[in-house]
């Protein structure tokens, strides 16, 4: 981390000098450097695209209203908060959404929490519509396959590890796959919209045990939930991400 920042992060009794040239910081940080920023749209810097596929498509394991409420309220309202934030702070924008949360201590202190919270909320449902689809489900094919076997004991044996790890997350939170540019493969939970994404692993995949993502269909029967969802999985989309991550692009 850049050493001025630190301080700013680091020295309470510096904070008001320093947040007013945080922002410049942040963008010299980046400057000399090209950046792939977010998308533009009247809206502001960041978009919600619409569902991959139609919201009934995935019942009867996810209901059409859920997927519905999920995508065009829940995930929308991150997309907006996080617009709001980047609004105030524009060269922000400048930063891929995986370095902006992997740089999340560098991030002005006003916005931080925001941008964690709808930052993390917005890149954690992206890969998740993603990785889902209709007439999915079965079990991992091509290097996937070869990476749970290797990494994670076989597919049974990581189907147990990764829903026993979605039920003991308490409160809201997800449960994620992450892989290094080597392939390897780790299970890991996080609470809230916290992603891996903010200690610099990139997510293959991952699955939302927050209540809204399951309590229309399930109520408070997560376990049944995790259980269901291994059906609407989309192996070929993991098997995207997978080879995405192994050439560095989605970190």
């Amino acid at each position: 981390m850049n050493a001025k920042v630190k301080r700013f992060v680091l020295e309470p009794g510096r904070r008001e000098m320093m947040l007013a040239g945080a922002a410049g910081l942040v963008l010299a940080a980046v400057g000399a450097m090209p950046r792939v920023s977010f998308a533009q749209t009247a809206g502001g810097p960041v978009s919600l695209a619409p569902l991959p596929y139609a919201p009934e498509a995935l019942e009867p394991h996810i209901d059409a209203q859920t997927m519905s409420l999920h995508h065009d309220k829940h995930h929308q309202a991150y997309v907006t908060n996080l617009n709001k934030a980047l609004s105030e702070h524009s060269q922000l924008a400048t930063l891929t959404l995986p370095e902006l949360l992997r740089r999340l201590p560098e991030v002005p202190e006003g916005v931080r929490n925001t941008i964690r919270n709808n930052g993390g909320g917005h890149a954690n449902h992206a890969m998740f519509w993603s990785i889902m689809g209709p007439n999915a489900g079965g079990t991992p094919t091509g290097a996937v396959a070869e990476a749970i076997t290797r990494d994670l004991g076989g597919f049974e044996d990581f189907k147990k590890t990764f829903n026993a790890a979605g039920t003991k997350q308490f409160g809201s939170g997800w449960v994620f796959v992450t892989a290094d540019k080597a392939g390897k493969l780790e299970i890991v939970a996080r609470p809230n919209q916290d992603t891996p994404l903010m200690e610099g692993k990139a997510v293959l995949m991952g699955n939302d045990v927050w209540e809204h993502a399951y309590y229309l269909k399930y109520q408070n029967r997560r376990a049944d939930y995790l259980a269901a969802w291994w059906n609407v999985v989309n192996w070929k989309a993991v098997n995207d991400r997978y080879a995405a991550i192994r050439r560095g692009e989605l970190i």
